[in-house]
């Protein structure tokens, strides 16, 4: 879509991160030495693409017009803003959708450009990429986890010990069917969530937490990164941000004394107690509490494997605006470059 932007050491290219909660665009220049520039800064729109889809396996009507009226807007963007390519990523709620060629289908014919569905690692890596493209800051000690939790999945990538291997090279990586939307449709389902839906909701979210940590040696850590907008939404509701400001939340250390109170303060009120805060996006009202358990029991978890491992008390972790859209875009770009 789009004449060509290249020029010199760069290339311009946008990337759409379509997850199970929400949609986003961004234009980038990326450059020769590997770091991107925003032409347009990230666009989010709140679909719930995801809308019932652990349960049914398929996507609604009206979640595939709400992600039609998106890409509707992001091709009137895009005709503005000529790119050397598009990459559309989908994630965990298209990989589950029986239905998912006729979205692919649809989505092509309004961008010109195919959705791909990537597999949990790939996002995972992506997430990484975009999570450390901004470290190592003060204090950030390697090697890092960068916990994605999304509507559908969260990732959990460890990377390098900054020594015998770089901090910003992905040591293991692993993708989990949970998220603040499937632990909302799966278990949170009263308003406000009764103790023994909470109570079965961890004990999922557990479950997977304990498979995953076989996988990936997360006790290795000495810094936890955690991107995504339950992560962002609940750092900014610890910081008593009256509205979200992605600028105040990334980079801030956030303690667990902090973010646990606050974490369980949302679980357990109404959606209309939580509407009232304008640092919720509208479109995460009734599913932050969901994310926010999740984000609750990662954090204790890799505390204590963390405490057993190496001795290290972790009681804070990193917030970060930065995450898989700056992955897709910074891959990509790169890969452009590479081949021209």
């Amino acid at each position: 879509m789009g004449g060509v932007a290249a020029c010199g050491d760069f290339v311009t290219v946008a990337g759409i991160d379509c997850g199970t909660n929400s949609i986003r665009l961004k234009v980038s220049r990326v450059f020769a030495d590997g770091h991107g520039e925003d032409v347009v800064p990230r666009m989010l729109r709140v679909i719930r693409l995801g809308q019932g889809v652990d349960e049914n396996h398929r996507f609604s009507d009206e979640a595939l017009m709400r992600a039609y009226e998106a890409a509707e807007e992001f091709s009137r963007v895009l005709k503005e803003h000529p790119v050397d390519g598009i990459r559309f990523v989908a994630t965990s709620a298209t990989r589950d959708a029986a239905n998912k060629d006729e979205f692919e289908s649809r989505i092509e014919d309004i961008l010109g450009v195919r959705p791909e569905v990537i597999p949990g690692v790939e996002e995972a890596s992506l997430s990484f990429l975009g999570a450390t493209s901004v470290v190592p800051r003060t204090g950030l000690e390697a090697p890092y986890l960068v916990v994605d939790l999304g509507g559908g999945s969260t990732e959990l990538v460890l990377g390098g010990d900054g020594d015998s291997a770089p901090a910003t090279d992905v040591v293991s990586a692993y993708s989990m069917n949970i998220g603040s939307v499937r632990m909302t449709e799966r278990h949170l389902l009263s308003d406000p969530p009764t103790d023994a839906q909470i109570d079965a909701a961890v004990k999922d979210i557990d479950s997977h937490v304990d498979e995953a940590f076989e996988h990936v040696p997360v006790g290795r850590a000495h810094t936890i990164i955690g991107v995504s907008g339950t992560v962002t939404t609940m750092t900014a509701l610890v910081l008593g941000l009256t509205k979200y400001d992605h600028r105040a939340v990334d980079g801030v250390r956030v303690s667990y004394h902090d973010v646990f109170a606050v974490d369980d303060a949302f679980l357990r009120m109404t959606r209309a107690e939580r509407s009232s805060y304008g640092t919720i996006h509208p479109g995460r009202v009734d599913v932050v509490g969901g994310g926010a358990l999740v984000w609750n029991r990662l954090l204790a978890k890799v505390a204590e494997a963390a405490w057993r491992d190496h001795g290290q008390h972790i009681d804070s972790f990193v917030s970060s605006d930065h995450g898989l859209l700056d992955g897709i875009i910074l891959d990509f770009g790169r890969r452009l470059l590479e081949n021209r």
